[in-house]
């Protein structure tokens, strides 16, 4: 079974990070490569660089943790 990776995540109603604001939310994938989900973090995560609430993250499909 082949990888799956997506970019998460949104604004946060604060700087605990533990509540989206609805209608924030954005889901970018799936991906079949980290590299690739790599590129798409780097350009979200330059977007929102001004927005200390604006968090996301890689994650990968079915992994724990």
């Amino acid at each position: 079974m082949s990888k799956r990776f997506w970019v998460i995540g949104g604004e946060y109603t604060d700087t605990r990070f533990s509540q989206l604001i609805d209608g924030t939310e954005r889901l970018f994938g799936p991906f079949g490569d980290q590299r690739e989900a790599r590129a798409v973090w780097d350009r979200v995560a330059s977007e929102t660089r001004s927005i200390c609430t604006a968090r996301y993250t890689i994650v990968q499909e079915g992994a724990a943790g």
